[in-house]
């Protein structure tokens, strides 16, 4: 199959844009979307979705945390002429129960199209671009995983994932996880931005203390047990296994945790 015409979804996002980056390297066209550009895109508008997928060959699909992806916009696409989709998701929903994504990946699966499903570790971004930036220059990370190791990804090596398996043949009906370089705990992981940043970063694996933080940024405290629910879950599965996907697909070496931490400390990311 020839992908002449790609769309990115949430391509202002720290995945989207990323993506989008990797495929303007090729010969590809890329349609970037999101919410709030030129052409919208939204999950709950479907006025919004025909489009976005007008002449698109293939389809980069995520939906931000809470949102579900809709099956009738998968529907639409594939109605309008698109043939491969690939799906963003994420390593032990199964553990953790996430019914979104688990219904995401089903709902690719049943689409029609030629699909595969990216599934990743924690990114690595999360440290300075998402959720855990703040807690890092607090100076304290609570996570409810004790010191069961997780593979941490670099986003750099999900969109370089990405990017080949929307523009190349060979990975149709395949869903990859990705997993490495290493398998680091939460605490090795602040230690590392600890020593690369000079900051004092604190870790606690603690189910009482994640309950404690969370329930003073006033979250719900029903929620807040969900989550612990869901993180003791997957702390039960156990260290998380390297693997050999962003090799294996790219044929580039997937990036240490320690490169990222300190090239994010350099560009000033955990600073004020």
């Amino acid at each position: 199959m020839t992908v002449h015409d790609v769309v990115v979804l949430g391509a202002t996002g720290k995945v989207g844009r990323r993506v989008a980056v990797r495929l303007g390297e090729t010969d590809t066209r890329v349609r970037a979307v999101s919410t709030s550009g030129s052409q919208p895109f939204r999950w709950e508008d479907p006025d919004t979705w025909g489009p976005v997928v007008e002449g698109i060959d293939a389809g980069f699909v995520m939906a931000p945390d809470g949102i579900e992806v809709d099956p009738r916009f998968l529907e639409a696409a594939v109605a309008a002429g698109v043939r491969r989709l690939v799906l963003l998701s994420s390593k032990g929903i199964e553990a953790m129960n996430d019914r979104r994504l688990l219904a995401a990946e089903q709902a690719v699966r049943d689409s029609g199209a030629e699909w595969t499903i990216v599934r990743s570790d924690w990114f690595d971004q999360n440290f300075d671009e998402g959720f855990l930036r703040d807690a890092v220059v607090a100076g304290e990370v609570t996570v409810p995983l004790g010191e069961v190791r997780q593979t941490f990804n670099d986003l750099d090596d999900v969109a370089a994932v990405a990017a080949v398996v929307l523009t190349q043949d060979g990975h149709a009906g395949q869903t990859y996880e990705l997993g490495g370089p290493e398998a680091l705990s939460f605490g090795d992981a602040t230690a590392i931005i600890s020593d690369v940043s000079g900051r004092v970063v604190q870790f606690s694996g603690d189910a009482d203390r994640y309950v404690e933080v969370m329930t003073g940024f006033g979250l719900p405290e029903d929620q807040v047990q969900a989550e612990v629910e869901a993180f003791t879950a997957l702390a039960v599965t156990g260290d998380a296994e390297v693997t050999d996907t962003v090799e294996r697909v790219t044929g580039r070496s997937p990036v240490p945790f320690r490169r990222y931490a300190e090239s994010a400390a350099a560009r000033g990311a955990w600073a004020g």
